[in-house]
């Protein structure tokens, strides 16, 4: 049997950049030194109008097909996590597959999931290739979140960025992805929601709270970091349990980039330091599905990534929905052809 195993990732933000001193100035009443020590986040990259999550992921994937020397014929199944896709129908995935160049025997499928999404691609993409079906699979993870939000929405504006990362994952002989675990708890699915779609007004999900801000997108902050510091732990023990170690023995818990507000009580709750739970939003803000993939590129470009750690991916947030795996990165930005 044939596993899947993490190969190059390729990163495409927006061309604008919005600072947080921009922020300032268009807002006089926005204390932006405040919001940048709550959150962790300075600046973000903002999609221009007529900028989808197709022209991002796009863009991402031909620059994974550049740098590292890919065969784009070569590509068996693309899967594109997005919540912010070109129109309802047709599958956006389908339309990039025809962008691309990708052979017309390639599988295309999207699927809607925001901050756990990319661990759960990489699931998707490992039991694709265990099938014996598939060999390489690229993942794109590409939101637009910034077309949801109000400019005068003081809680979200500032948090979230747009941006797209592009993965290659292939068949390896060895198992690099193990102790998978998901979780799922409906209750919270109006704590982040886009209220936009068919369901009939008088049955429209409702925003846990009052909605102050005017966005299409609505957030329940402190809901979501209760949620988080409730499920993420358990989730944690539960892929320990299967793999049979403890915390001591994982090098890295790379997580999910909410907010630095978020990660800090989380990491308290864990009982564990930065050094063993980095951070990567500074400069791009909460990507949503790409913040993963984002974490990894920057840790591999600075040295810190080795295929000897052991290290555990953890997705969380809208649904609620989350999942966990531990991963070791035997490839690296290396491809297996």
């Amino acid at each position: 049997m044939k596993y899947a195993a993490l190969g190059p990732i390729a990163i495409h933000y927006p061309e604008l950049i919005e600072t947080n001193e921009y922020l300032a100035a268009a807002n006089p009443s926005w204390d932006m030194d405040l919001i940048g020590e709550k959150t962790g986040i300075y600046s973000r990259h903002i999609a221009a109008p007529a900028e989808t999550a197709s022209d991002l992921g796009v863009a991402a994937a031909e620059k994974l097909f550049e740098q590292h020397n890919i065969d784009r014929q070569s590509i068996d199944f693309v899967l594109l996590c997005t919540q912010t896709p070109d129109c309802p129908l047709p599958t956006t995935s389908c339309m990039m597959q025809e962008r691309l160049g990708l052979p017309t025997k390639c599988g295309a499928l999207d699927f809607n999931l925001g901050c756990s999404g990319y661990v759960y691609g990489v699931s998707l993409a490992d039991g694709l290739i265990r099938t014996g079906a598939v060999k390489r699979v690229l993942l794109i993870t590409a939101e637009t979140y910034s077309k949801y939000i109000n400019p005068a929405d003081r809680s979200l504006r500032p948090i979230f960025g747009d941006a797209a990362a592009a993965t290659l994952l292939e068949a390896h002989t060895e198992p690099t992805i193990k102790a998978m675990q998901f979780g799922t708890d409906g209750s919270g699915a109006n704590t982040l929601l886009v209220n936009q779609g068919i369901r009939p007004k008088e049955k429209a999900l409702r925003p846990r709270h009052r909605a102050r801000w005017g966005s299409d997108l609505y957030m329940d902050g402190p809901s979501l970091i209760n949620f988080a510091i409730g499920a993420i732990p358990g989730v944690i023990d539960d892929v320990l349990r299967c793999e049979g170690i403890s915390m001591e023995d994982v090098d890295l818990f790379l997580m999910h980039q909410a907010t630095f507000k978020m990660l800090d009580q989380l990491r308290e709750r864990l009982g564990l330091t930065f050094d063993k739970m980095p951070l990567c939003m500074r400069n791009v803000g909460n990507t949503v599905s790409s913040t993963l993939p984002i974490l990894i590129d920057d840790l591999r470009q600075k040295g810190q990534l080795t295929a000897e750690q052991l290290t555990m991916m953890i997705g969380f947030g809208v649904g609620w929905s989350w999942a966990a795996c531990t991963w070791r990165d035997v490839l690296g930005n290396r491809t297996l052809s």
